[in-house]
């Protein structure tokens, strides 16, 4: 009995050292600076924005919050955030080139993507719709016909509105913008006819837009956009991390209540594939 009492005692006394110092990859790169950086869209409300003092908020980044508490759980030790604003276009080349560490923001998981990057478990579901200005009586893709239709390049949401197009035999003119705030200030000056982007995405414009009002979106979604947090490939122990906290944040329902918070109030109900998305990501410890 005393010398199984004494394997127990030596195993306990030594794994916590052992863990630490084994640590490699992202978390052993936080544990060696003190520091993770996360990468962020500045324009993407109600997921990822800055808010009227500078500072980055919204969805996303309340859940990043519970991911950076996992992050300091296991590598034992308090860490400094570094929010680094990213584009669609150059988001993952900065986690490739390790400017940023994990990718917090309103980001599709595809398997193409999956060639770049690796994906946590899903941290939202939406889809695409169009907003239009609230004079405009063409509210859906038939009514485009001849129109400007605009959209931010290297989005999934670029290749659903390409499909709808063609699938609906709808002759629009497609124009690409760099942002979404480039895109919204186009249809506020009736430089396009519609702007396309998750719902999700437009929904947040609209509420937080001074001349929110002016804004009519679409009730109707042509695409299944399912979010997730993007980090580097093939490091297994970082997304496990990020995994952990979000399964957590879904088996505890906590993650209702972000979403009511940032999403709800806007959408008035909670839509039955979140529900469903937060019960397939309760994963048991």
């Amino acid at each position: 009995m005393r010398g199984k009492l004494g394997i127990v005692l030596l195993m306990v006394l030594f794994a916590s050292p052992l863990a630490a110092k084994d640590l490699t990859g992202t978390l052993g790169q936080i544990k060696e600076t003190g520091q993770v950086r996360i990468g962020f869209r500045t324009s993407e409300p109600p997921m990822s924005f800055l808010d009227k003092d500078g500072k980055p908020d919204g969805y996303s980044i309340e859940v990043g919050q519970f991911v950076l508490k996992e992050i300091e759980k296991k590598i034992g030790a308090k860490v400094k955030v570094k929010y680094v604003p990213i584009t669609a276009e150059n988001r993952f080349k900065a986690l490739a080139d390790k400017k940023i560490d994990i990718l917090c923001g309103a980001t599709t998981k595809t398997l193409s993507r999956s060639e770049l990057v690796d994906f946590t478990q899903l941290t939202f579901v939406t889809g695409a719709s169009l907003m239009t200005l609230q004079n405009n009586e063409n509210r859906d893709s038939s009514g485009f016909g001849g129109k400007k239709i605009g959209v931010v390049k290297e989005t999934t949401t670029a290749i659903s509105l390409k499909n709808l197009l063609q699938e609906t035999s709808t002759k629009a003119e497609v124009v690409f913008f760099d942002s979404a705030k480039e895109g919204v200030d186009a249809l506020r000056k009736k430089k396009i006819d519609a702007y396309a982007a998750d719902q999700i995405v437009l929904i947040g414009i609209a509420s937080t837009a001074p001349d929110g009002m002016n804004f009519a979106i679409d009730a109707n979604v042509f695409s299944f956009e399912p979010f997730a947090f993007a980090v580097r490939r093939n490091d297994a122990d970082f997304r496990l991390a990020a995994d952990r906290a979000i399964s957590d944040l879904c088996r505890s329902k906590k993650i209702f209540e972000i979403y009511d918070k940032w999403v709800r109030e806007f959408t008035g109900q909670r839509l039955p594939i979140f529900d469903a998305m937060v019960q397939l990501n309760a994963i048991p410890e």
